[in-house]
């Protein structure tokens, strides 16, 4: 097939990328230019471009050019997806959303996650974006038959990242450095809520297996491990790889989104609830996904690819102060040690 990729360098991308040159597809991919952590795999074709500033440009430069597939990872509005119906219409015989699963229902009325439940996110604005693309694209298709899939990943990592609750998403080391000195590490509410975490190249499965699925279009799919942990257990884990003894304080979730504004939508309005996801769909769609990284192993393998390089081991300061101050508040509710 001919896939083009819109992004294709990020964390997720890269790994879909692999596997497709690995698969012996033709990819292309439009990008500004290849990032320094996640570089251009090598067999894949680039356009240097900017679709958010360039559209007339690459209108033109793709003018004669049929894919089976576009792949549009950087989209994020129902702006975002009007430049992709003009630019794409008649020219592709799949389009591919990446949505997010963040996008469901919170909080959820039903523990088990399909991709029949509710959209509808009151705290993260990132995620009624995401829920407005979905309706513009369902609605192109039932109008005017464009050909659409809507994937919805989860909490997805890969070496480069490590998924832990509250860190530091550019500096993921920040928590383990925290976590190595002794320094204490804040744990959401009472750290018992259920979380999945899913490695990029057991998503890449998945959604390669959708590519040039004629039954696929017009669906949705949430793609993501079946192993549901804590985030008690997620953080225990990161710390026996680390190989030290965790000092976790459990924060409730308010008074986190108290001193980070963000957390209203990434915590609140996602991490903080239980997910649980029914993966039957992906799995009835394309048989071969099966994750086989599972957390003990994933948090291992990025740990070795941080430590492989000092320079990967970047710290963020403002995370680590605000959850200096953030503990502090907590301490100050509670002066005495729990029982």
């Amino acid at each position: 097939m001919k896939i083009l990729f819109i992004g294709g360098t990020g964390l997720i991308s890269s790994a879909c990328a692999e596997l497709a040159l690995q698969r012996g597809h033709e990819l292309v991919l439009l990008n500004r230019a290849a990032t320094k952590k996640y570089n251009l795999p090598a067999g894949a074709h680039l356009i240097t471009g900017d679709i958010y500033t360039e559209e007339k440009r690459l209108t033109n430069l793709l003018e004669e050019v049929q894919f089976d597939c576009v792949v549009d990872w950087i989209a994020y509005t129902p702006a975002d997806i009007e430049r992709d119906l003009r630019i794409f219409h008649g020219k592709t015989g799949q389009f591919v959303f990446i949505s997010s699963a963040s996008a469901y229902q919170k909080p959820p009325t039903h523990y088990l996650i399909t991709e029949n439940t509710p959209l509808d996110n009151p705290f993260w604005q990132y995620s009624r974006d995401k829920i407005a693309c979905e309706q513009r694209l369902m609605q192109a298709y039932h109008e005017q038959g464009f050909p659409i899939t809507i994937i919805r990943p989860s909490l997805t990592y890969g070496p480069q990242q490590i998924p832990l609750v509250g860190g530091s998403w550019q500096h993921p080391y920040t928590v383990i450095e925290r976590m190595r000195r002794g320094q204490k590490i804040i744990v959401p509410g009472d750290g018992t809520s259920l979380w999945v975490l899913t490695w990029n190249s057991d998503f890449a499965v998945g959604l390669l297996g959708l590519l040039g699925n004629a039954n696929a279009i017009g669906e949705a799919f949430h793609i993501t491990s079946d192993e549901v942990l804590t985030w008690n257990q997620i953080f225990l884990e990161a710390a026996l790889a680390v190989g030290c003894e965790p000092d976790m304080v459990h924060v409730p979730s308010d008074l986190i989104a108290a001193y980070d504004a963000h957390a209203v939508g990434s915590l609140i309005g996602d991490k903080i609830n239980s997910v649980v996801f029914d993966n039957s769909k992906i799995k009835r769609f394309v048989p071969d996904f099966h994750c086989k990284v599972d957390w003990a192993a994933g948090i291992r393998r990025s740990l070795a690819w941080f430590e492989a390089d000092p320079t990967r081991q970047t710290i963020d300061e403002d995370m680590n102060q605000r959850w200096d101050r953030i503990i502090a508040a907590y301490q100050r509710a509670f002066p005495y040690p729990k029982v």
